[in-house]
């Protein structure tokens, strides 16, 4: 079994920026850690508010634009993961708490549950 490749040095600064926080990402949803997650992704939006002008990026020739598409293509595969984990936490939770109270500000049908017992209706609706 042959020892895995070194990965080369990302050809722009931030693109190593970005690397690390796609490489702790990646590791919080392995561990299944919904606060590392969490916090993952605020330094991985962080790095995406600092990223340089399109300009800058311009010159750099093919090698930079390849690393670009993989990295972006990278994002895209941990977002729909992220993505995925936070739907599947959204459905435990409804399973473990079903909602059998209504919301605050759900619809309530009906002159008792009306703060003016029905009388001002249509003055609001008109």
């Amino acid at each position: 079994m042959q020892a895995p490749a070194k990965a080369l040095a990302p050809s722009h600064p931030w693109l190593g920026q970005l690397h690390s926080g796609l490489d702790s990402l990646a590791a919080a949803l392995l561990r299944g850690d919904a606060q590392a997650t969490e916090q993952a992704s605020a330094e991985v939006n962080a790095i995406f508010q600092r990223a340089p002008q399109a300009h800058e990026l311009a010159d750099a020739g093919q090698a930079l634009h390849a690393e670009l598409l993989q990295t972006a293509q990278r994002f895209a595969e941990l977002r729909q993961a992220v993505l995925r984990n936070a739907a599947q936490s959204q459905r435990a939770v409804h399973s473990l708490l079903p909602r059998t109270v209504p919301t605050t500000y759900s619809r309530q049908l009906g002159p008792a549950n009306s703060s003016t017992g029905g009388a001002g209706r249509g003055f609001l609706t008109a």
